[in-house]
Protein backbone atom coordinates (compact mmCIF):
# COMPACT_ATOMS: atom_id res chain seq x y z
CA UNK A 1 0.00 0.00 0.00
CA UNK A 2 1.46 3.32 -1.01
CA UNK A 3 1.19 6.51 1.60
CA UNK A 4 2.22 9.73 0.58
CA UNK A 5 5.49 11.47 2.06
CA UNK A 6 4.08 14.27 3.77
CA UNK A 7 6.38 16.03 6.24
CA UNK A 8 5.54 17.30 9.26
CA UNK A 9 6.11 21.23 8.05
CA UNK A 10 3.78 20.46 5.47
CA UNK A 11 1.53 19.16 7.31
CA UNK A 12 1.90 21.92 9.44
CA UNK A 13 1.52 24.67 7.13
CA UNK A 14 -1.70 22.92 5.59
CA UNK A 15 -3.49 22.90 9.27
CA UNK A 16 -2.20 26.23 10.18
CA UNK A 17 -3.47 27.73 6.80
CA UNK A 18 -7.01 26.06 7.33
CA UNK A 19 -7.39 27.68 10.55
CA UNK A 20 -6.52 31.12 9.60
CA UNK A 21 -8.88 31.03 6.61
CA UNK A 22 -11.50 29.76 8.58
CA UNK A 23 -11.03 32.34 11.07
CA UNK A 24 -10.99 35.51 8.42
CA UNK A 25 -14.28 33.32 6.78
CA UNK A 26 -15.66 33.46 10.64
CA UNK A 27 -14.27 36.95 11.45
CA UNK A 28 -15.97 38.53 7.72
CA UNK A 29 -19.27 36.72 8.72
CA UNK A 30 -19.01 38.54 12.15
CA UNK A 31 -18.14 41.89 10.22
CA UNK A 32 -20.78 41.47 8.07
CA UNK A 33 -23.15 40.46 10.91
CA UNK A 34 -22.59 43.76 12.83
CA UNK A 35 -23.32 46.03 9.96
CA UNK A 36 -26.53 44.51 9.39
CA UNK A 37 -26.99 44.37 12.83
CA UNK A 38 -26.52 48.62 12.87
CA UNK A 39 -28.90 48.76 8.94
CA UNK A 40 -31.50 47.12 11.28
CA UNK A 41 -31.00 49.21 14.50
CA UNK A 42 -30.94 52.87 12.02
CA UNK A 43 -33.93 51.35 10.01
CA UNK A 44 -35.81 50.63 13.48
CA UNK A 45 -34.51 54.15 14.59
CA UNK A 46 -35.99 55.90 11.63
CA UNK A 47 -39.45 53.84 11.80
CA UNK A 48 -39.80 55.50 15.42
CA UNK A 49 -39.01 59.06 14.38
CA UNK A 50 -41.20 58.48 11.28
CA UNK A 51 -44.07 58.15 13.91
CA UNK A 52 -43.94 61.80 14.74
CA UNK A 53 -44.59 62.79 11.25
CA UNK A 54 -48.67 64.26 10.44
CA UNK A 55 -49.37 64.40 6.90
CA UNK A 56 -46.05 66.37 5.48
CA UNK A 57 -45.30 64.05 2.18
CA UNK A 58 -42.37 65.47 1.61
CA UNK A 59 -40.90 64.45 5.20
CA UNK A 60 -42.11 61.04 4.65
CA UNK A 61 -40.77 60.97 1.31
CA UNK A 62 -36.91 61.32 3.35
CA UNK A 63 -38.04 58.64 5.70
CA UNK A 64 -38.88 55.98 2.58
CA UNK A 65 -35.70 56.68 0.77
CA UNK A 66 -33.43 56.55 3.54
CA UNK A 67 -34.80 53.01 4.48
CA UNK A 68 -35.17 51.68 0.69
CA UNK A 69 -31.13 52.98 0.77
CA UNK A 70 -30.36 50.43 3.99
CA UNK A 71 -32.43 48.51 2.56
CA UNK A 72 -30.34 47.69 -0.95
CA UNK A 73 -26.95 47.82 1.15
CA UNK A 74 -28.06 45.20 4.01
CA UNK A 75 -29.29 42.85 0.80
CA UNK A 76 -25.87 43.07 -0.13
CA UNK A 77 -24.14 42.31 2.67
CA UNK A 78 -26.41 39.64 3.05
CA UNK A 79 -24.85 38.08 -0.37
CA UNK A 80 -21.42 39.06 1.24
CA UNK A 81 -20.67 42.43 -0.51
CA UNK A 82 -20.43 45.74 1.58
CA UNK A 83 -21.15 48.21 -1.45
CA UNK A 84 -19.66 51.46 0.11
CA UNK A 85 -21.57 53.69 -2.94
CA UNK A 86 -25.09 52.32 -1.03
CA UNK A 87 -23.64 53.16 2.07
CA UNK A 88 -22.69 56.52 1.30
CA UNK A 89 -26.20 56.95 -0.40
CA UNK A 90 -27.78 55.92 2.39
CA UNK A 91 -25.60 58.25 4.68
CA UNK A 92 -26.94 61.48 2.71
CA UNK A 93 -30.34 60.44 3.18
CA UNK A 94 -30.10 59.99 6.42
CA UNK A 95 -28.52 63.11 6.66
CA UNK A 96 -31.32 64.82 4.73
CA UNK A 97 -33.85 63.67 7.20
CA UNK A 98 -32.04 64.96 10.41
CA UNK A 99 -31.42 67.87 8.57
CA UNK A 100 -34.47 69.15 7.36
CA UNK A 101 -37.63 66.88 8.75
CA UNK A 102 -39.37 67.80 12.18
CA UNK A 103 -38.25 65.77 14.69
CA UNK A 104 -38.44 64.86 18.33
CA UNK A 105 -35.28 66.11 20.43
CA UNK A 106 -34.85 62.63 21.86
CA UNK A 107 -35.08 61.17 17.89
CA UNK A 108 -33.04 63.81 16.64
CA UNK A 109 -30.26 63.17 18.91
CA UNK A 110 -31.35 59.17 18.07
CA UNK A 111 -30.56 59.24 14.53
CA UNK A 112 -27.31 62.04 14.88
CA UNK A 113 -26.02 59.00 16.47
CA UNK A 114 -26.96 56.57 13.94
CA UNK A 115 -25.37 59.11 11.45
CA UNK A 116 -21.93 58.78 13.19
CA UNK A 117 -21.79 55.19 13.83
CA UNK A 118 -22.80 54.86 9.84
CA UNK A 119 -19.72 56.87 9.15
CA UNK A 120 -17.34 54.90 11.23
CA UNK A 121 -18.75 52.13 9.71
CA UNK A 122 -17.99 53.48 5.86
CA UNK A 123 -14.65 54.81 7.29
CA UNK A 124 -13.19 50.95 8.21
CA UNK A 125 -13.83 49.43 4.72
Amino acid sequence: MWTPDISRRAAAKGLLGAAFSGTALLSFGEEHGRARDMVAKVQQDLSCAEDFVRGNEKERDRYRNVQHKLSEFDRDLRRGHFDKGKLDDAIEDLKNVVKNNTLESHDRDVLASDLSDLRTLRDTK
